[in-house]
């Protein structure tokens, strides 16, 4: 009890406090720099690892020293009766209300951001249900015109890994996927129920496109190895059966947002 009320004396706590809402918000400047500046990735991993690093060192700095108005002294140098711990404590209560309010800030305009993009309003799925023969569900396509050249369904990506497990992941990639091009308002995108009513489904690309009503079809597979992905993406034109664009990344699963990004950026200026 002596030991948590001298931390508590000494500050230990509000420095470890400041010290995690600054290495958040400074790992959030990186996230948004590092692609701006084209950092390599591993740039992010070591200002992580220097930030983690300093954490145990900034709280052994706040136990042995105080500052002072004379300057910086060893806390144990330090008569209780001029200790300025109090009035220290003071200003690192403003310190994290205000650091706590950028973060507030930060997170909003994140979560505002990211969800700024309307998705796109799609006709729902017509479900054709048949109860001895019980058939996939389809979105009715114009027979006249054929479907609209903006379309485009995301059929759920193959697991190419031995582990069963892997599945989920495949499929999480698949929505994410999915969701990133919901938000580019040019594009009318299939629902995830109509699409993964195709999972595992040995169909040609012509007669999926056909039953969904979409001129484009992006399918891939994901590979998983230890820490790291490799996934392959192939944007094709039903109509025709040709690839107007493929490309396969392979990188850390720490960065697998930005491989999402870049494939959903990578599809949009290939429509």
């Amino acid at each position: 009890m002596n030991l948590f009320a001298e931390l508590k004396r000494r500050n230990v706590f509000k420095v470890a406090a400041v010290y995690a809402i600054v290495g958040w918000l400074i790992m959030q400047a990186g996230d948004v720099m590092g692609p701006a500046l084209h950092l390599p990735e591993w740039v992010n991993s070591t200002l992580a690892f220097f930030l983690i690093l300093g954490f145990p060192l900034a709280m052994v700095f706040a136990w042995a020293f105080e500052m002072t108005p004379e300057g910086l002294r060893k806390e144990k140098d330090i008569d209780r009766g001029q200790s300025v711990a109090i009035a220290s404590g003071r200003k690192l209560n403003y310190t994290i209300t205000a650091l706590l309010a950028v973060a507030l800030v930060y997170f909003v305009w994140e979560s505002r951001f990211q969800t700024g993009s309307e998705p796109v309003s799609q006709e729902p799925a017509a479900q054709i249900v048949n109860p001895d023969n019980e058939q996939r569900p389809e979105i009715p396509s114009t027979e006249d015109n054929g479907p609209d050249s903006n379309t485009i369904a995301v059929l759920p990506f193959t697991n190419m890994s031995s582990d069963p497990e892997q599945e989920y992941f495949s499929d999480g990639i698949t929505e994410e996927i999915l969701n990133l091009l919901v938000k580019i308002p040019e594009l009318k995108v299939t629902s995830r129920t109509s699409v993964f009513s195709f999972k595992g489904q040995n169909v040609d690309i012509p007669t999926v496109a056909k039953k969904l009503g979409v001129a484009h079809i992006l399918e891939g597979s994901v590979r998983k190895a230890g820490d790291r992905v490799r996934i392959t993406a192939q944007l094709i034109e039903a109509e025709n059966d040709v690839h107007l664009w493929s490309e396969t990344y392979e990188r850390k699963l720490e960065n697998i947002f930005a491989i999402q990004d870049d494939i959903a950026s990578q599809i949009a200026a290939a429509l």
